[in-house]
């Protein structure tokens, strides 16, 4: 079995794939500093829910957009698991050509969800990750990565309003109750301009990536708000949460897993 590791700057998802089916999906919020022995112990407890031990892993894979993190998830699969990861980056075969000026520059989470994209849905497509940033990522009819747009964060967005105005208060983030966008309070108005200038961004953003692209631009929506703005837009073609977890997944697949070559039980926490 395959253990596969998204590695984000809020949270880390890791996931159990069998060769045909997700065994099983957990998420633990970011903490760079999170030991392997911290990581290992949760995740074991985790897998015996699902009837799986640490025999049961083959192989595995991590994508990080979070250099400082590496070291201890990297520990965390030769200790824990007796298997030397894949780790996702520019320099691997993704089976497509990434149209940037500087490929290595470019988040492998926005390169895994154009991978899995394509792979599922075909192209041309754009892909709208709803993550610590929302990020836009065009992939042509052949299955190029050709670039995209980013833009801040919607918890980003009301923090720094939260932060910048003192006045206004911390608010959480959900659709404004009603179709009207004028709010007869403060908490009411955050809410309104939060999420219908969020739904405003996605529709312009993408309009003018269709008028590049072309008409036939397929739209996908990833990440742990795409539901939330699935209610208030029709843009979206498909809201797929496991695309990054597919990514690796697929990634894996093209790539020789490496081999552990040195013994677990030498290894040691820096």
């Amino acid at each position: 079995m395959l253990l596969v590791i998204d590695a984000g700057n809020t949270n880390v998802v890791f996931a159990v794939h069998d060769g045909e089916k997700w065994r099983g999906v957990w998420r633990i919020t970011m903490q760079p500093q999170r030991t392997s022995d911290e990581y290992g112990v949760w995740l074991q407890a985790l897998l015996k829910t699902q009837g799986l031990t640490s025999d049961d892993i083959e192989g595995a894979v991590i994508g990080t957009v979070v250099p400082a993190a590496l070291y201890h998830l990297r520990t965390l699969c030769r200790q824990w698991f007796a298997v030397e990861p894949l780790l996702a980056s520019a320099r691997l075969d993704w089976g497509f050509a990434i149209k940037m000026d500087n490929p290595d520059e470019v988040g492998v989470d926005r390169l895994l969800n154009g991978l899995a994209a394509h792979y599922t849905y075909g192209g041309p497509l754009t892909v709208i990750d709803f993550g610590t940033a929302t990020t836009f990522d065009v992939v042509d009819q052949e299955g190029s990565y050709c670039g995209g747009v980013i833009a801040p964060g919607i918890n980003l967005s009301v923090e720094a309003l939260h932060q910048a105005a003192a006045r206004l208060p911390r608010i959480g983030i959900g659709r404004p109750v009603g179709e009207s966008a004028i709010g007869r309070n403060t908490v009411a108005a955050m809410r309104s301009g939060v999420f219908w200038g969020y739904v405003g961004l996605i529709e312009g953003i993408v309009e003018r990536i269709r008028r590049e692209v072309g008409p036939s631009m397929k739209v996908l929506a990833t990440g742990g708000l795409a539901p939330l703005f699935s209610e208030g837009t029709t843009v979206f073609d498909h809201v797929d949460s496991m695309l990054t977890l597919n990514g690796l997944r697929l990634l894996a697949g093209r790539n020789p897993l490496p081999k552990l070559t040195v013994e677990r039980d030498f290894l040691t926490e820096g």
